[in-house]
């Protein structure tokens, strides 16, 4: 029978019930035995009624064998640090996880451990396939992660310092974003655009692992890193229990909408990041033409946000329901796009007025509410005017589309009783040399969302998919000169310009190398889709994306042709 435990910590006593005794713990393995490690070292155990507390150690060897054993603790009256010198001596075993356990049941030198539920069992360490490679683990899968992963692929390594590469994301496919409006249009097919990573790495050595992180604990700072006694740089745990060992880090974790800016918009308002936000908007869409079909009545969009992303989804969706619908674009600034080429705006603004699309600039969304009409769903929009001499309005819609703010998911990691180790800035990104590594982290690199990398004029460089596709390319560079002992490169980021969809046959584009110059119409639109589809990750997928798009236009063309014969013909 489990005993009611008190857990002392330096600050206070707190009761602990006998459903929450088992904790997990960090500790590792000196010459003088079982060490807590922080945060736990100042912790303090004792078994209340019995005296019978214990640690309940899982080590594995090097040689991979696993064993469990109890031990009891230091002392109830000093800080519990080493646990038992005589089993490292006996035991080559390597740092894995420790747990208290009290209870009346288990005898003073009982062998083994209590059973524990299956959420508290101590974590399933990750086997590297090799035991001296380097060890390379990324997080994230997104342009900076995944092209990281292929830039290490393709550079050239000797035999014993070619690294080991493991990939974790959350979801199972790779999502090339700047083209997920072309779903909403029918243009694209999803395995075109979100091929799953299995396949991307299927002719590569690197490993992938669909999961999420929970808490990273590094220890590259602490300056052991590359001493006889340290086995890796640092830790990363997953949700499911994995744990990672890793020489080298990459963070490339990216962001997420952020939605709970004013009341109601998490509830009510829908984003459009991922695949899974496209193919749940698609629905939205459909389920709404088909409804209001019957009814004859038009269907109403609002879309906050003006920047590239809220003008490229209010195009698309605006040529999608043409008379059917009614979208309007809400944007607390002035003008829409207000970071792009003037030509690129100009472009816009062309097309948006054209489809009929209401700009409602100079305003903020102030909350958004659901209607209680039982038959159908509609929401009411709240504008607060940005600027004196405006008038608030209220607005009803059928649907409401969040485009507008982000927060990097490094610092949306497990909160603990100890903060991260990085140094993170107000937006929770990593702050990182110009060669991108984390500063004070000479193991770890950060990219993309996760990295607030300045310009040469002092200012963050945008998320955007052009910049973490530059990064990749140096830190793949830079890891391979780290291992091998040469200098970094610092990164320097060169803008080849901006493109942007607006519809199935309409997109701006502005090279940098041509000051002044935007392709519009259905130029720009080919121009677009041949610069993404040499972006496209592996050769593999571009050859099969390409010879997609060339049937796909073909056929479009014979119809075309066959529309024009067949008006001809009835014509005359």
């Amino acid at each position: 029978m489990a005993a009611v435990a008190t857990v002392l910590l330096p600050s206070a006593m707190h009761r602990v019930s006998p459903s929450s005794l088992t904790r997990s713990l960090a500790f590792s393995i000196g010459d003088d035995g079982f060490r807590l490690r922080s945060p736990f070292n100042s912790r303090r155990v004792r078994d209340s009624s019995s005296g019978n507390s214990r640690i309940a150690v899982h080590c594995v060897s090097n040689t991979g064998t696993s064993r469990d054993k109890l031990f009891p603790l230091a002392s109830t009256s000093t800080p519990c640090r080493t646990i038992h010198s005589g089993f490292k001596q006996s035991f080559p075993w390597r740092e894995l996880s420790a747990r208290f356990v009290a209870t009346e049941a288990v005898a003073n030198d009982a062998v083994g451990v209590p059973s524990l539920p299956q959420e508290e069992m101590p974590p399933r360490v990750y086997t590297w396939p090799y035991k001296k490679n380097p060890r390379v683990c990324i997080l994230g899968g997104g342009f900076g992660g995944l092209y990281t992963a292929l830039r290490l692929e393709s550079l050239a390594w000797p035999d014993d310092k070619k690294p080991q590469v493991l990939l974790v994301d959350q979801a199972e496919r790779f999502v090339f974003k700047p083209m997920l409006y072309e779903i909403l249009s029918g243009e694209v097919d999803s395995w075109e655009i979100a091929p799953r990573f299995a396949d991307l790495l299927s002719n590569t050595a690197v490993q992938f692992v669909q999961d999420r992180v929970k808490v990273l604990q590094p220890c590259d700072h602490l300056g052991i890193n590359g001493s006889a006694k340290s086995d890796s740089a640092g830790t990363v745990l997953l949700q499911s229990g994995l744990l990672i060992e890793y020489d080298w880090l990459v963070l490339a974790l990216g962001s997420e909408t952020k939605l709970d800016v004013v009341p109601g918009s998490a509830e009510y308002a829908l984003p459009f990041s991922t695949l899974e936000d496209a193919l749940k908007l698609d629905s939205k869409l459909r389920q709404l033409e088909r409804r209001n079909f019957s009814k004859g009545s038009p269907i109403s969009v609002c879309i906050v946000g003006c920047g590239y992303a809220g003008v490229e989804l209010a195009a698309t969706v605006a040529e999608r329901l043409q008379d059917r619908g009614v979208v309007r674009a809400i944007n607390v600034e002035s003008m829409i796009c207000p970071t792009a080429p003037p030509g690129n705006r100009e472009a816009a603004l062309k097309v948006l007025t054209s489809r009929k699309v209401e700009l409602l600039l100079g305003y903020f969304v102030r909350s958004i509410q659901k209607t209680s009409d039982s038959d159908s769903e509609k929401y009411i929009l709240e504008l607060q005017p940005a600027e004196r001499g405006m008038q608030s309005q209220i607005l009803e819609t059928d649907l409401v589309l969040w485009t507008v703010g982000s927060k990097p998911l490094l610092s949306e990691l497990e909160p603990r009783e100890q903060p991260l180790e990085l140094p993170l800035n107000a937006r929770g990104q990593a702050e990182t040399d110009e060669t991108l590594r984390v500063k004070g982290h000479p193991r770890i690199f950060a990219l993309g969302d996760s990295s607030s990398l300045r310009d040469l004029k002092g200012k963050i460089l945008p998320p955007t998919a052009q910049v973490a596709f530059q990064q990749a390319d140096f830190t793949g560079w830079n890891l391979w000169a780290a291992i091998n002992d040469r200098p970094l490169l610092p990164f320097r980021f060169q803008n080849l310009g901006e493109m942007m969809t607006l519809g199935q046959s309409d997109a701006a584009v502005s090279p940098s190398f041509i000051d002044g110059l935007t392709l519009e119409g259905p130029i720009g639109h080919t121009a677009r889709k041949i610069a993404y589809l040499i972006r496209l990750p592996t050769d593999e997928h571009r050859v099969k994306v390409g010879l997609s798009w060339l049937t796909k236009s073909a056929i479009q063309s014979i119809a075309s042709v066959q529309d024009t014969l067949t008006k001809i013909v009835s014509g005359s």
